[in-house]
């Protein structure tokens, strides 16, 4: 799907669990690189600071290279010093002109679902390319992915979202489904009119009417929350996608809060998609929040 990728290392079973999701996502023939982010002495200056940055470099390319060859996979090594792990990992997908960017999340908590610590977490907002993020254990746990999701509600970014999910689909052999989850304002249940009950049920009927008429693609559709809804529907996946609005030269991702949300509860591999994506085989400038279960 991805042509050049960039998987954050850090040495410790977060990179191990990216490595792995890399692998999964990488195109045939594709470019891996492993990337590690060093952190700089800013107080040091002249050789001193030199002498500093050299041995953090070798020390970078150590490590990448153990974890390259504990996971047995053919990639390149580079590495950075910056005053954030986010910053460097940014600057070096911008400079290596990267599609994809892949990192791991923090190991607290429920097994199963992405935690986003602040490296996690800055290496996502703002990226300059798509982003994903590999849950604690994937490494363990990654299986064949057998049905891709779609968030759809016919709009211009769930329509291209639906694009991209639908190549990828056949790519894999994948079944391919779309969700659309409707709600509705307070306001609305204070009005006079039919009854509330029936009203919705009608709005989730017609849902899955225009998602059935997609072609190719199963309906499904609920009341509620998007993020609610979305995390229960994609336990049964393998992959989630959803459109985004991009904004700026680069098209970098407005992180909504339905993304951010997912980031944490989705069940599934979350991939969030800008309008500046116009096929999985170029390195456009999207941005993904990207988890991932064994599903």
């Amino acid at each position: 799907m991805f042509n050049n990728v960039i998987v954050g290392v850090d040495g410790q079973d977060g990179g191990r669990d990216a490595i792995a999701l890399a692998q999964k996502l990488i195109a045939e023939g594709g470019d891996l690189a492993l990337a590690h982010v060093h952190r700089g002495e800013t107080m040091l200056v002249g050789s001193a600071k030199r002498g500093n940055e050299a041995s953090e470099r070798e020390r970078s390319l150590e490590l990448l290279s153990a974890a390259r060859e504990q996971a047995g996979v053919e990639a390149d090594r580079i590495c950075i010093g910056s005053a954030s792990v986010g910053q460097g990992l940014h600057e070096l997908a911008e400079r290596e002109h990267a599609d994809l960017l892949v990192i791991g999340s923090c190991r607290r908590g429920l097994i199963g679902r992405v935690l986003v610590n602040d490296d996690t977490r800055d290496a996502l907002n703002g990226a300059p390319c798509a982003a994903a993020v590999a849950p604690a254990g994937y490494s363990q746990r990654a299986a064949v992915v057998r049905q891709i999701g779609v968030g759809y509600n016919a709009s211009p970014e769930s329509q291209h979202a639906l694009a991209i999910a639908r190549e990828l689909a056949a790519e894999r052999g994948a079944k391919l489904s779309a969700f659309e989850a409707i709600s509705l304002p307070a306001y609305f249940f204070s009005a006079p009119g039919a009854p509330v009950i029936e009203t919705i049920d009608a709005y989730v009927d017609e849902a899955r009417v225009r998602i059935a008429a997609l072609g190719d693609v199963e309906p499904h559709a609920a009341y509620g929350a998007a993020a609610e809804e979305l995390a229960v529907y994609s336990a049964s996946l393998g992959m989630l996608f959803i459109g985004s609005r991009g904004y700026g030269p680069i098209g970098r991702l407005v992180h909504g809060s339905t993304s951010r949300q997912l980031a944490r509860a989705a069940r599934c591999p979350l991939i969030v998609l800008t309008r500046a994506t116009t096929a999985v085989h170029e390195p456009d400038r999207v941005e993904v929040a990207l988890t991932a279960t064994g599903t």
